[in-house]
C-alpha cells in the first residue's frame, strides 16, 4: 500500500438510491474496508436504510429525507479523508460544496453520452464493463482491487418474517418493477405460474398487491402473494432461502445476485449491455439466464423505463418466450 494512504481514517461513500444501485454498490464498500482497514461511512435516502443498516462493513450511515442540508453539519464534523462519489449528480455536488471541498473527491464514468447513443440511435460505444467495476475503477486510485467476491447483502440476524417463509423448496417471483416497460403483463406472469408447479412466492411492493392477488388466484393453489405484506429485508430472506429467482430488471434481481442464488432475468425495454446484469463476481460462477425478445429495433428504448411503450406494441415483453423461460426453471 501507497505510504500515503496508510494513515487514512475515514471515507464517505454516497450514493442515495435505488434499491439495485446501491446494492450494486457493496463490493466498493467491502473492499474499502477490507483492503484499507479505513473507518466507512454511507450517505443514502432514509427509504434505503434497510438496505444497508445490517452490513458489516459499514461503520456509520446517513440518511437524508429530502435535502443534503439535513446532514451537512454531521459530515462535516466527521473530517474524512476521502469522499467516493457514485451517484454524480446536483445533490453529490451539494455535498462537495458543503464540505467546502475539503475531502479528496472520487466519482466514476456515468458514460450518459454513450447511453443515449445506444437508446436514442442504437449506437452502442459502452465499454463492455459492468457497473461495479466502473464503480470500483474510482478506488484505484487508492490502491482498492477487485476481490472477485460480487455483492453483499446483509440480513439482521434478529430478523422474523411476518410471513411464515415454506421450509420446502420454492420459487421467488418478483413481479414488480418502478416503469411498466421493465415488467411482464399480467397474464404473461400467469401463463409461467400456471406452468411451473414448485410452490411460488410472489415479491413486491405494496403498489403491485392488487395485481399478485389476481395473479395467485388464476395460477392455482401453489402460488402465494406476498407483494406488499413484507419488508424490503422480509423479501429478501425470501429471496435468500427461494431454491430459483424469476425476476424482471430490478433491485430484487441485484439482492438475489447478492445471494448467489439462480436467476432468471426477464428484460423488456432495458438490456444487460447497459452494465446492469446480476453480478455474480470473477470468483463465483454466473447463476443468471437472461430473457430478452431479440431483434427489436426499438430496445432499448430507455435506460431505465417509461410507463407506456412509446411504440404502442410493447413487443419487448408481450413477445417474451413464456416456454423457454419455464423450461430453463425446471432444469
Amino acid at each position: 500500500m501507497p505510504f500515503h494512504l496508510i494513515f487514512l481514517k475515514k471515507i464517505l461513500i454516497i450514493r442515495f438510491s435505488s434499491i439495485g444501485d446501491i446494492v450494486l454498490t457493496t463490493p466498493v464498500v467491502r473492499c474499502l474496508k477490507q483492503q484499507l482497514g479505513a473507518e466507512i461511512h454511507y450517505l443514502t435516502k432514509q427509504q434505503f436504510l434497510p438496505l444497508l443498516e445490517a452490513n458489516s462493513h459499514i461503520d456509520r450511515i446517513f440518511t437524508i429525507k429530502k435535502n443534503v442540508s439535513e446532514v451537512l453539519p454531521d459530515l462535516r464534523r466527521e473530517g474524512y479523508d476521502y469522499v467516493v462519489d457514485l451517484h454524480k449528480n446536483l445533490r453529490t455536488l451539494r455535498v462537495r460544496i458543503g464540505l467546502l471541498f475539503q475531502p479528496k473527491w472520487l466519482t466514476f464514468k456515468k458514460l450518459n453520452v454513450e447511453k443515449w447513443l445506444l437508446t436514442a440511435l442504437k449506437i452502442n460505444r459502452l465499454p463492455k464493463l459492468h457497473i461495479v467495476d466502473r464503480y470500483l475503477a474510482a478506488t484505484e486510485p487508492l490502491g482498492i482491487k477487485n476481490d472477485g467476491q460480487g455483492l453483499d447483502f446483509f440480513v439482521p440476524q434478529h430478523l422474523h418474517p411476518s410471513y411464515p417463509i415454506p421450509h420446502t423448496s420454492y420459487f421467488a417471483f418478483a413481479i414488480g418493477a418502478k416503469f411498466q416497460t421493465k415488467r411482464l403483463p399480467t397474464a404473461k406472469i400467469v401463463e409461467i405460474c400456471q406452468q411451473l408447479h414448485q410452490p411460488i412466492l410472489l415479491l413486491g411492493g405494496k403498489e403491485e398487491a392488487a395485481e399478485g392477488e389476481i395473479i395467485a388466484e388464476q395460477s392455482g393453489s401453489h402460488v402465494s402473494n406476498l407483494c406488499g405484506k413484507l419488508s424490503l429485508q422480509e423479501s429478501a430472506e425470501v429471496l435468500r432461502r427461494a431454491v430459483l429467482v424469476i425476476t424482471h430488471d430490478t433491485g430484487m434481481m441485484h439482492i438475489a445476485a447478492a445471494f448467489q442464488q439462480k436467476v432468471l432475468s426477464i428484460w423488456g425495454n432495458t438490456v444487460p449491455a447497459l452494465g446492469m446484469a446480476p453480478y455474480y463476481g470473477t470468483a463465483n460462477p454466473d447463476r443468471n439466464t437472461s430473457f430478452e425478445v431479440e431483434g427489436l429495433s426499438c430496445r432499448p428504448c430507455s435506460k431505465i423505463g417509461y410507463q407506456t411503450c412509446p411504440k404502442g406494441h410493447f413487443k419487448c415483453m408481450n413477445e417474451q418466450d413464456v416456454e423457454k423461460i419455464v423450461r430453463q426453471a425446471a432444469l
